[in-house]
């Protein structure tokens, strides 16, 4: 039975944090049993705000070794730098030329970064380069988080429009939700999703903080007044954010963390928590410690000699579809 192709991409940086972990990450990593997973660093889409050119090389680079840390392994998926395979930019250009602009200015994210680092066309057309990421391997199926799922209607909406015009060619890719996880909230401002931009660095967990740091970051975690822990998203949000981390670290649902912690206090339960989450993180930092530096190079340059095999031929049917092929 053939199995169904998955595509995802994860921006550069040396902050993986525990909400990329838990949102999308350790979904990644449970996709490879059951699908052919295509996963690669997106760091076309990382320059449409400035970057440090040394800085972002060395992240570049960061980002592919934790992510192999986390279980991304190219032995079973595809697994490349976006850059370094030409046919996703070819691809955009084609797809942004059946783009509307109406359906650009619908999309939020590029105005809230755009609010934030300044417009340029990069940020504009970003999500046409995301699907082109999507549909060049011709995925059938994508994670995604909830504030994503407007870049995923985009790709299935230009799928849909390519094959009207030129042919049947591009599958419409469905959503894969994760049923838990899909949002880690900020432990500074549990309103808030956990992110890298966040100028408090108290606010996240990132995958490779050492044990001492991730008990002190929770140890200071905002909760909500009272005593009791209790999962009750407006009344404790703090707290029902930690609820949630324990149990995606340790698999026991809701109500057992309830009536077992429910009168321990704060204090005990955050510690508990963070004992959880350094155990659950420690075989990350183990497999990053021992990956060299050089031989997670050549596993990426391998991967991005494979991706771009593959996408040729994928490509070579678009351009032979809209005249394009000699």
């Amino acid at each position: 039975m053939t199995r169904k192709t998955v595509f995802s991409g994860l921006q550069p940086t040396g902050n993986i944090h525990l909400g990329n972990y838990l949102g999308a990450l350790r979904n990644w990593v449970a996709l490879q049993d059951e699908y052919d997973c295509i996963y690669c660093v997106v760091d076309l889409h990382a320059i449409t705000v400035p970057q440090d050119p040394g800085e972002f090389r060395a992240d570049r680079h960061e980002a592919a070794k934790v992510l192999m840390a986390v279980g991304v392994d190219p032995e079973r998926s595809l697994f490349y730098f976006q850059s370094q395979v030409p046919h996703h930019t070819e691809l955009a250009w084609i797809l942004g030329t059946i783009t509307g602009t109406g359906q650009l200015n619908r999309m939020t994210q590029w105005k809230d970064k755009a609010d934030v680092a300044g417009s340029n066309l990069g940020l504009y057309s970003y999500p046409v380069l995301m699907a082109a990421d999507i549909l060049l391997f011709r995925a059938e199926a994508v994670p995604v988080g909830e504030d994503q799922k407007q870049h995923l209607e985009l790709a299935r909406d230009l799928a849909q429009r390519f094959n009207a015009r030129f042919g049947d060619e591009f599958p419409v890719p469905d959503p894969i939700i994760p049923k838990r996880g899909a949002r880690v909230m900020s432990l500074q401002d549990p309103a808030s999703k956990m992110s890298k931009s966040d100028p408090d660095e108290g606010s996240r967990i990132l995958v490779l903080d050492d044990p001492d740091t991730i008990r002190r970051r929770l140890k200071r975690a905002v909760t909500d007044s009272g005593r009791d822990v209790r999962y009750d998203w407006e009344q404790k949000p703090g707290i029902s954010n930690l609820i949630e981390i324990l149990s995606l670290f340790t698999g026991k649902d809701i109500p057992s963390i309830e009536a077992e912690y429910g009168e321990a206090g704060y204090g005990t339960f955050k510690d508990v928590v963070a004992e959880a989450v350094v155990e659950g993180l420690a075989p990350i930092r183990r497999a990053y410690r021992d990956l060299d530096d050089a031989e997670g190079a050549r596993l990426m340059q391998r991967g991005t000699l494979d991706a771009r095999t593959r996408a040729e031929g994928y490509q070579q049917k678009v351009r032979e579809l809209v005249g394009l092929a000699d």
